[in-house]
Parts: structure tokens; sequence; C-alpha cells
């Protein structure tokens, strides 16, 4: 089993157009993709899975990308009701997924309560002044490498951290793609 974590430093800086360029590029792992929000989305349960690929929502993107399965889960941030706690929401999500799927999260948060395989985050570039998100800072700490749109795609190198410099998230760099096969491996056999 392979988890993969995609975070970001906020909104609309392409986080699910990078797990959709993740799906596939890397269609072997047959990813169960999940996006996990503090928004209410008007679900009755916390945990919602998606049936039908397309652009409408995040979830239908990846499931239109070449995910296995796509679920969205609602942990708001100040919420303390019992079904919405989000350690029970991570307990929940792995009791239904069993324990030999492959997953990609969207969320930052995700990373107080697991340690992924790869951390992968999409920040703005410096040229950008845009709201970072509060959880930005736990992302940055965990993050194996950088991700940014840019004009050319290309790889830096930042202290020990890659950065990918991608035309299109959602279209990995060869650079990128031998990575992500170092560090990732081969598909995992559930």
């Amino acid at each position: 089993m392979a988890i993969v974590v995609v975070g970001g430093s906020g909104r609309d800086v392409g986080k699910t157009a990078l797990v959709c360029g993740l799906i596939a590029a890397l269609p072997e792992f047959a990813w169960t993709a999940v996006k996990i929000t503090s928004h209410l989305h008007g679900l009755a349960e916390p945990i919602w899975e998606e049936t039908t690929p397309g652009n409408g929502t995040d979830t239908s993107r990846y499931l239109a990308a070449g995910a296995h399965r796509a679920l969205l889960t609602t942990a708001p941030q100040e919420d303390s009701s019992p079904e919405r706690d989000f350690p029970r929401l991570i307990n929940d999500l792995r009791a239904r997924l069993g324990s030999g799927a492959n997953i990609l999260f969207e969320s930052n948060r995700i990373l107080d309560y697991l340690l992924p395989d790869l951390c992968l985050i999409v920040r703005f570039r410096a040229e950008h002044a845009a709201p970072v998100k509060p959880s930005f800072s736990l992302a940055a700490r965990h993050a194996h490498a950088m991700v940014e749109r840019a004009e050319s795609d290309r790889m830096l190198t930042e202290g020990p951290k890659p950065v990918f410099q991608l035309v299109n998230l959602e279209r990995l760099s060869p650079e990128m793609m031998a990575w992500l096969t170092r560090k990732l491996g081969p598909a995992p056999r559930p």
C-alpha cells in the first residue's frame, strides 16, 4: 500500500490538478483519491463516494483521470461533533478502504494524523501574493518535494527538496516521473 499526500499553500493553487496528474501518470497504482475538506458540502455523511467521472467536482475529476475510487471527506476545523472528529474520520476511511488500497490524499491537515510514503506540496510562485493556508507550514515540513506552475517544465534544487516547475500540473514532466518512480518504486500489490 502506498500513501501519498498532496497539500498546498492556498486555494486554487492546483492541488486537484496535481492529484489528477499523479493518477493519470501512475495508473498501475489503481489509486483511491480522497479529498479532505473543512467546507460543508451539504452531505448527510462525513464520507461520500463519487461514482460519476467528469469535470463538475474535484472527486469527479479524480475518476475522469483514472482513479479506481474517489471520496470526499468533510472534517470542519471547529466542529466537535463525534461524527466529524478528524481521527475518527481517518479510522472510518481506513476501514472503508481496506489495508491494500493505494491512497492519494488531497489535504494539508491529514499530516497531523498520518505519515505518508510521499508528500508533495503545490505552492504559488513567489511573485503571486495570495493568502497562505495556516496548515501550509505543516505540509511544508513534511514535504518531499514542491510543485509550482511555470512557463516551462524543469526541476530545481531548493535545499534537500526538489522543486518541480510544470506548465500543466496534470501532465508530469519526465524528470518528475523519474523522481516519483525512484521514491515510490513499483505499484504495491494488494
